[in-house]
């Protein structure tokens, strides 16, 4: 899934009742199901008090989650949250460490601009999970040398490397992926498309997009799946869920033991403000990807069938 920001106590407290404990009701079914269920966590979990930047309304937003509610994500199923992100450092280094403090303590996994890599063991099948950004380096998309060789390492020690990448446009203007650099209020935000394709040439096998907080495109690129934006999932109160942006994907995907993908579906869920997210009967997260993505990839060989099921269209066959 793509963005979490679990609510905010600053610069005023906007947080759910009872601890957030109820925030993930609806999905924590799928997600136990799940043998890596991966989120992005787009703000710090501290007490930390000095902010490393101001409140601008409409331009600048910081978050400031309690450290308890990693206990959440953990009961909701969680393996692995991304850190890299423009929200990670809120309230600083300090606010960073507390957060992987908090992670590391409730038992979940984490990968951030630091350099760490999640790594699992599922069916023996050797999994890391790396979180990439834009911004300054290391591992950021704008300059793609230092974390293409990592990608290439790893690759040559895992069976399956995934990709959580925050960059692209934001907001619902950038629903399409856009060819070449993206940028969000004149600031360089990536080539999404030509960053996940060198990825995958240098042995990627999954990449899970997200940062324009609307969900994008799905694209198979040398049997590796592609989705240029997961969008908004679980973002109380702190993120506008107005139209497409309340939009909340859960993909379901399903790897070879040497990553190739071999089908997947997605699951509609939709967010309203402070509220998490509830399953969507009429799908709109699905077919707004299903259209996406055959506008912006129309030789792409994916298949879109009932129920969200996400396959891939044989050779030879309509």
């Amino acid at each position: 899934m793509g963005d979490i920001m679990m609510g905010s106590d600053f610069p005023t407290a906007k947080l759910p009742p009872r601890g957030g404990r109820d925030l993930f009701a609806a999905v924590a079914p799928y997600l136990h199901r799940a043998d890596l269920a991966l989120g992005n966590l787009e703000g710090p979990l501290c007490s930390e008090e000095t902010p490393t930047k101001q409140p601008l309304a409409g331009r600048r937003y910081l978050f400031r989650t309690p450290p308890s509610y990693a206990q959440n994500l953990k009961q909701a199923g969680f393996s692995v949250l991304t850190l890299a992100n423009n929200h990670a450092l809120d309230f600083g280094r300090a606010g960073i460490e507390a957060t992987r403090q908090a992670l590391s303590g409730a038992g979940l996994q984490f990968s951030s601009k630091k350099g760490e890599i999640a790594r699992f063991d599922l069916h023996g099948v050797r999994v890391a999970v790396i979180a990439l950004s834009f911004g300054p380096p290391p591992r950021s998309i704008v300059f793609p040398a230092q974390p293409l060789q990592e990608i290439a390492r790893a690759a040559a020690e895992y069976d399956v490397v995934i990709l959580s990448i925050h960059a692209g446009a934001e907001g619902r203007g950038a629903l399409h992926v856009a060819p070449g650099e993206e940028r969000f209020l004149d600031e360089p935000r990536g080539d999404l498309v030509r960053f996940a394709h060198d990825a995958i040439d240098r042995g990627a096998d999954l990449v899970l997009a997200h940062g324009p907080h609307v969900p994008r495109a799905l694209e198979l690129y040398r049997s590796r799946l592609i989705a240029y934006s997961l969008g908004n999932f679980a973002t109380y109160g702190g993120v506008s869920v107005a139209g497409e942006s309340g939009y909340a994907p859960l993909l379901n995907v399903e790897l070879s033991a040497d990553g190739s993908f071999l089908g997947g579906s997605i699951d509609s869920f939709r967010q309203f403000r402070y509220t998490g997210p509830q399953p969507d009967p009429k799908g709109r997260a699905l077919r707004l990807m299903r259209r996406l993505s055959a506008e912006d990839f129309p030789d792409s060989p994916l298949v879109f069938g009932d129920g969200g099921r996400i396959s891939v269209k044989q050779s030879g066959r309509p």
